[in-house]
C-alpha cells in the first residue's frame, strides 16, 4: 500500500503532466492523493518546489528503468521497442497531457528544477546509449542516436499536444526507424 507521501508524489506527476508547474495546485494534489492539508509541509518542508522536484525525479527514474529493460537484439529492434513503449505516453499528449520532466524546465527562475530535469534527461540518454551499445552500436554513435531519440520524443510530445492527434508521433516514428536502419543497417 502506497504511503501518503508516495500518493502525493504520484498525484504531482499527474498534475505536472496535465497542468505544468504553474498550473499545478496543492488542492488538486491533496484531492487526488487523499492527503490532509497538513501533509504537504509535513512530508515536503520545502513546499511546492520540493514536491515538484521529487515527483519529476521519481518520474525520471521510472522512465530510465523502463528504458533499461528495452531489448537489445539489434538497433532497429531496440528503436522499435522504444517507440512502442513511449507511444501510449505520447498518445496522452494528444489528449492534453505532457511529460512531467519537461514540464519543470519551463520555470525561468528555477535552476534547481532545471537541474532535476537535466539529470533525468541525461539518465534517459545514457541508458538508451548503453542499450544501443549492447545492440552493437559504437559508443559515440550510440550517445548521439540516443540524444536524437530523446529529442524526437520530447518534440513529439509538444507537437501532439498542440495538434490534438498522434499524427506527429507517427511521422517521427517512421523517420526514427528510417534513421536507425540507414545509420545502423542489419548485419548481412
Amino acid at each position: 500500500m502506497a504511503t501518503t507521501r508516495d500518493r502525493m508524489i504520484d498525484a504531482t506527476v499527474d498534475a505536472l503532466r496535465q497542468k505544468g508547474v504553474a498550473g499545478m495546485s496543492f488542492t488538486a494534489v491533496l484531492d487526488a492523493s487523499g492527503a490532509a492539508r497538513g501533509a504537504i509541509y509535513h512530508h515536503f518542508p520545502g513546499g511546492k518546489a520540493e514536491l515538484v522536484a521529487e515527483a519529476a525525479a521519481r518520474n525520471g527514474n521510472e522512465v530510465r528503468t523502463h528504458l533499461g529493460a528495452l531489448p537489445t537484439a539489434d538497433p532497429a529492434s531496440l528503436v522499435a521497442a522504444f517507440l512502442a513503449a513511449v507511444r501510449p505516453v505520447v498518445e496522452a499528449s494528444a489528449d492534453g497531457a505532457g511529460c512531467a520532466v519537461a514540464a519543470i524546465t519551463v520555470d525561468p527562475d528555477s535552476d534547481s528544477l532545471r537541474a532535476v530535469a537535466a539529470t533525468a534527461f541525461d539518465s534517459w540518454t545514457t541508458t538508451l546509449a548503453a542499450r544501443l551499445t549492447d545492440a552493437g552500436v559504437g559508443v559515440q554513435a550510440a550517445t548521439d542516436f540516443a540524444t536524437t531519440l530523446i529529442t524526437l520524443l520530447q518534440g513529439a510530445h509538444v507537437l501532439c499536444r498542440a495538434d490534438g492527434t498522434i499524427a506527429p508521433f507517427d511521422r517521427m516514428a517512421r523517420t526514427a526507424m528510417d534513421l536507425v536502419t540507414h545509420r545502423f543497417p542489419p548485419a548481412a
